[in-house]
């Protein structure tokens, strides 16, 4: 017997949200209670002081990055400090004081989470004994937040007092979702409307290159990142007061993550999604980027024009497609949502987008080695890529030892 829609909507809606983004726990160790928490417009922080440190005294500000709900700094914590390498404990080791800060809506504007950030400064300032500079940032879609609410600062004339700001991985040129999935998230979206919201959200469309708002659409720059764009630009793009530096969780050898071109990535093997198919972005023109067919009868076909096959591109990936084929196994079998899935991974922020230097627009943007030369071209003083692509703001020793180093 066939799934009707109406069964396959109460186990989607039924189901945990699909989000791509980083995630979920993978440990069940606690983080410790935090020496003070305070509560922000729009957000909240949690503040770690530095051993030997009775009050904030050598403040690092750490945003949090793109997802939907309320922040949950102890899964910030847990990807900050339970991973490849202790960060958070070794910053506290050098006797600085970890503030994190997290927004009431993940997905909400960058404009407005920058709102949190600019209140997390001024408290850390009004709450700092002595007079060390400050040092704020954050992780993905955070290191945007902090580079406008900084830039802000300056332009309002509010006193941040940051001699460094820093982005991990932070998408300054734009973040990739494979259009697959978005036109996958858009034509799913009468049973559950969740996964779609997400890739609409105020946020995601200010940090994606490329926007879908309806799977029949053709991809193009949202209106909300023009407008955001628009809103950097009024303040002068970058902060001109502190150090600038940029972390990149992917190589500057222009050398691909593995993942072909055009090829199957989620494949529906269950009755109700037979004749699905999602690929890795193609390059070139009229090129089969997916085939749609949930529990109705027709197949539908997306297909692009004149884009690079960006989900192999150099940079911090992300597994998309594996964070979708997980939630679809996990339905009940007899639903028939059953996929294979051949390809998890995909290019998330591109290395030349975590540096702020080509638009990734063709794939000789993506794909060419960045030189000593062009490096210098950066808006940053000093930048710092992996050795190889990895996962999207994965906490190395390559970048931890190289960012401790940065402090002031």
């Amino acid at each position: 017997m066939s799934t009707t829609e109406e069964q396959a909507a109460e186990a989607l809606q039924a189901a945990p949200p699909i989000i791509l983004a980083p995630g979920p726990r993978t440990t069940d160790r606690i983080p410790p209670p935090p020496s003070d928490v305070w509560d922000l417009p729009h957000g909240t922080a949690w503040v770690y002081h530095g051993e030997g440190n009775s009050g904030l005294t050598r403040p690092v500000l750490m945003a949090d990055g793109f997802s939907v709900g309320p922040s949950d700094l102890g899964f910030t914590w847990e990807q900050l400090e339970y991973g490849p390498y202790p960060l958070l404990s070794e910053l506290r080791r050098r006797g600085r004081d970890v503030v994190l800060v997290g927004y009431h809506e993940r997905s909400a504007s960058i404009l407005q989470n920058a709102e949190t950030v600019m209140a997390a400064v001024i408290e850390a300032i009004d709450r700092r004994v002595g007079d060390h500079p400050l040092t704020v940032g954050g992780f993905s879609m955070g290191g945007l937040v902090t580079r406008y609410a900084l830039a802000k600062m300056e332009t309002v004339g509010i006193e941040h007092q940051t001699q460094l700001y820093y982005s991990y991985d932070s998408p300054h040129t734009g973040a990739w979702i494979p259009l697959s999935l978005q036109a996958f998230a858009h034509y799913t979206r009468k049973l559950d409307a969740r996964f779609s919201d997400q890739i609409n959200s105020p946020a995601a469309q200010e940090l994606l290159s490329k926007h879908i708002a309806s799977w029949q659409d053709k991809p193009v720059t949202s209106e909300r990142r023009l407008e955001f764009l628009r809103a950097l630009e009024e303040v002068g793009n970058w902060p001109r007061q502190p150090r600038l530096i940029a972390l990149a969780n992917g190589p500057d050898n222009g050398a691909d993550n593995g993942v072909v071109p055009g090829i199957e990535a989620v494949v529906g093997k269950g009755l109700a999604v037979t004749g699905t198919e999602l690929r890795t972005q193609p390059e070139g023109d009229d090129q089969l980027a997916a085939k749609l067919r949930v529990v109705t009868l027709p197949t539908r076909q997306i297909r692009t024009s004149e884009l690079p096959d960006i989900d192999g591109a150099p940079g911090g990936t992300l597994p998309g497609f594996g964070i979708l084929a997980d939630a679809l196994n996990g339905l009940p079998s007899w639903l028939g949502f059953k996929v294979d899935n051949p390809v998890r991974e995909h290019c998330f922020v591109p290395a030349v987008s975590a540096v702020a230097l080509r638009e990734p627009t063709t794939r000789d943007d993506l794909y060419t080695p960045i030189s000593d030369e062009e490096q210098e071209e950066t808006p940053f003083h000093a930048v710092k890529f992996s050795s190889q692509s990895e996962m999207h703001t994965l906490v190395t020793e390559e970048l931890s030892t190289w960012f401790l180093d940065q402090l002031p």
